[in-house]
C-alpha cells in the first residue's frame, strides 16, 4: 500500500515547483473542426454503468481524437497528438439523457489518467453533466519514464481541441451524442498539472478559450514556462474560477493556488482551503474530503454554468465545515 501511494504521488507531482488513443487537431476557437478528423470511438452497447451517486446512472464512452500537426505554444513544430478521452454521461435507460446538457472537460495531473479521479468525475456526470477527461499525449499514466512534463505548455490547446470535437459530435446527426451538449454551458477543471493547464486556458493570454464559462483549478499553479501573461490587462475578464487547495500539500504548496486566487481580479472567484489535506486525497478515491470537493465543485458549476442562483448558498454551506474546509471569495484571504 505504501508503495502504491508513493507511486501515485510521484506520478502526479512531476518536477519540483519554482518558488515564485484518437487524436484531434486544434482548430481556431471560432471554427468548427473538420468532419474528416472524426474520432475513433468505443461505445458499450448498452453503455456501461460506471457509477451512481446523483440523480442519474452514468454511461462511459471511449473516444480517440487525432490532432493534426501544428505549431506549439512556444513556436515548436508539433506532430500529430493523440488525445484518448474518456466521456462519462448521464443515462436514461440504455441511452444518453436527452440534451442539451452542460459539458465539463477535465485535465488529469502529470503521469495520471482519468481513472483515479473516477469518483469525482462520476459525481458530476450523475448530476447531469457530460464529462470528458482528456489523457494528454506526452504526460499520461502509460508513459512511465518517457513522460515529458515540459509539454504542459501545449496542453491548453489540447483541451480546446477536445472541446471542439465534443461540440462537433453533438452536432452530427449520426452520432450517439447528437444534440447532447449545450455549447453555451461549458466548464473546465483540472488537478495538479491539469490545474495548471486549465488555469492557462482561462487566465493566460497565450491560450484563452472564451467558450469556457467556469473553471475549477484543483491544486494547480501558474506554469512559469507558459508563454503569455496570467490575468493580463482587462482585469475581471476571466470566467468565474474556483481554486481548491490542501493546506498540507507539499507537491503544489498552498502559495501556488493563492498566487492565482490573488491575481484574479474577477468578482466571482473562490478559494476552498482543505484543512490538513494533501495533494491527491481530495480528488482521488471515495473519501470524506473527496466527497466534500465533489459537492462544492458541483454547486460551483451549477451556479456559474447553469445559472442556478440558489447553488451559491449550497456552495457556501458545503465549503465551510468545521475542522475540514473553509471557503472564501472575492479576494478575501482564508483564515
Amino acid at each position: 500500500m505504501i508503495a502504491v501511494v508513493l507511486a501515485l504521488v510521484t506520478a502526479c507531482a512531476g518536477h519540483p515547483r519554482p518558488s515564485a488513443a484518437a487524436t484531434t487537431s486544434a482548430a481556431p476557437k471560432s471554427a468548427s473542426p473538420s468532419p474528416s478528423s472524426r474520432p475513433t470511438t468505443s461505445t458499450p452497447s448498452p453503455p456501461a454503468t460506471v457509477g451512481i451517486s446523483g440523480r442519474y446512472r452514468v454511461g462511459e464512452r471511449q473516444l480517440t481524437f487525432v490532432e493534426p500537426p501544428h505549431t506549439g505554444a512556444t513556436s515548436e513544430s508539433l506532430g500529430q497528438r493523440t488525445l484518448a478521452t474518456t466521456v462519462l454521461y448521464p443515462l436514461a435507460g440504455s441511452h444518453p439523457v436527452a440534451g442539451p446538457l452542460p459539458l465539463i472537460v477535465f485535465a488529469p495531473g502529470f503521469m495520471m489518467c482519468s481513472g483515479p479521479y473516477s469518483s469525482l468525475l462520476q459525481a458530476w456526470a450523475s448530476a447531469g453533466y457530460v464529462v470528458a477527461a482528456v489523457n494528454f499525449p506526452r504526460t499520461n499514466c502509460h508513459l512511465g519514464t518517457a513522460a515529458w512534463e515540459p509539454d504542459l505548455v501545449n496542453q491548453p490547446r489540447d483541451m480546446t481541441y477536445a472541446l471542439s470535437r465534443m461540440l462537433a459530435l453533438s452536432a452530427q446527426p449520426d452520432d450517439l451524442f447528437y444534440g447532447l451538449i449545450d455549447r453555451h454551458e461549458v466548464a473546465v477543471a483540472g488537478q495538479s498539472d491539469g490545474g495548471d493547464t486549465v488555469a492557462a486556458l482561462a487566465a493566460n493570454g497565450c491560450c484563452t478559450d472564451h467558450r469556457v464559462t467556469a473553471v475549477a483549478v484543483l491544486s494547480g499553479a501558474e506554469w512559469p514556462p507558459m508563454p503569455g501573461r496570467y490575468f493580463p490587462a482587462g482585469a475581471g475578464k476571466t470566467p468565474p474560477m474556483l481554486f481548491t487547495q490542501g493546506s498540507a500539500d507539499t507537491i503544489n504548496p498552498p502559495w501556488t493556488s493563492m498566487q492565482l486566487y490573488e491575481a484574479d481580479q474577477a468578482r466571482a472567484r473562490y478559494y476552498l482551503d482543505l484543512l490538513g489535506a494533501d495533494h491527491l486525497t481530495p480528488y482521488t478515491g471515495a473519501n470524506p474530503v473527496e466527497r466534500l470537493v465533489a459537492r462544492v465543485t458541483l454547486a460551483f458549476f451549477n451556479r456559474y454554468v447553469l445559472g442556478q442562483a440558489g447553488a451559491l448558498a449550497t456552495m457556501t454551506r458545503e465549503g465551510n465545515v468545521s475542522g475540514a474546509a473553509v471557503l472564501v471569495s472575492g479576494g478575501e484571504p482564508p483564515p
